[in-house]
């Protein structure tokens, strides 16, 4: 049996049947995700390839290409990429004035901490914050009309409209680009700034240079997570927009438990293109996050 010297003293350090004692942490872990990810997605892989009596047929994924059905994957697309790359862009700014800007240490911590919860503030709670506060009657659309005269859906503005829904995304996107890119912008080293300083760089030789080549893969990388996150995003929208907006998940909500679209194998064909988007995109994404953290050593 294996010992350990402790102050003097060799004890034995304690096996379960050969195994490590630090394999029963990984137990939960991985019961968790067997029955709740791997089995779920092996039974949506099934169902996509069966009829409703259980035989094999690829009708289910030749009906993906269906107008309505190809109409739902490209709005879904269109306001994953929308709310990702303004998340992307915004977010990556402000992790940058935290990180290197001259704050205040506690501006930082409040801001990071926010970020952490805001990241996973989402469906219902976060749809009636929006209609509470930018719906036609919310206090912010109320205060403007009231005290400008400037009523923005007489200006085409309508949160149950796409760029309603992505505003709405912008809220757990932008402070989830915020955690995941703080990081890489803190492994940029002063040093060397400091060295392109000395040879004449200017700015933005540095920036186009330096240290934009050595966060490109953090900074796609990031953006395929947001577009993921987004695509894969359904209670805050169907809390937002109910069908008003046929996008992917929505559609896929109605196939397999609405009373009307009602075919459990087609819905399991949409999951099944979901996976497909969404497997790419984190598969680019954990791609570049290895040749970044290759860069950051």
């Amino acid at each position: 049996m294996p010992v350990a010297a402790i102050g003097g003293q060799r004890l034995p350090r304690l096996r379960l049947r050969g195994a490590p004692l630090a394999w029963l942490g990984v137990i939960p872990f991985v019961v968790f995700a067997t029955m709740f990810l791997i089995l779920p997605t092996l039974y949506l892989l099934v169902g996509a390839f069966q009829d409703g009596e259980g035989a094999f047929t690829l009708r289910n994924l030749g009906n993906l290409f269906t107008p309505s059905i190809l109409a739902a994957y490209r709005i879904s697309i269109e306001v994953s990429l929308a709310s990702a790359l303004l998340g992307a862009f915004f977010g990556f700014f402000l992790a940058y004035a935290l990180s290197k800007g001259d704050l205040p240490p506690w501006v930082r911590s409040v801001l990071t901490t926010f970020s952490g919860v805001a990241s996973q503030f989402a469906g219902v709670p976060l749809a009636f914050a929006f209609i509470a506060t930018i719906g036609r009657v919310g206090l912010v659309t109320t205060l403007l009309n009231d005290l400008l005269g400037f009523n923005i859906y007489r200006y085409g503005f309508n949160l149950l409209s796409f760029w309603g829904l992505t505003i709405t995304y912008l809220y757990f996107q932008l402070p989830l680009m915020v955690l995941i890119i703080a990081p890489a912008i803190d492994g940029l080293k002063r040093e060397w700034g400091e060295a392109s300083l000395v040879l004449g760089a200017s700015r933005w030789q540095y920036w186009r240079m330096v240290a934009l080549p050595v966060l490109a893969p953090s900074l796609f990388g990031c953006f395929l997570l947001l577009f993921a996150n987004a695509f894969g995003a359904i209670a805050t929208a169907y809390a937002l927009t109910g069908s008003s907006l046929n996008i992917v998940p929505i559609l896929l909500y109605a196939q397999i438990r609405g009373d009307v679209l009602h075919d459990a194998n087609l819905g399991y064909a949409l999951a099944f293109g979901m996976i497909v988007v969404t497997g790419l995109s984190n598969g680019f994404y954990i791609w570049l996050r290895s040749r970044a953290e290759k860069w950051q050593k």
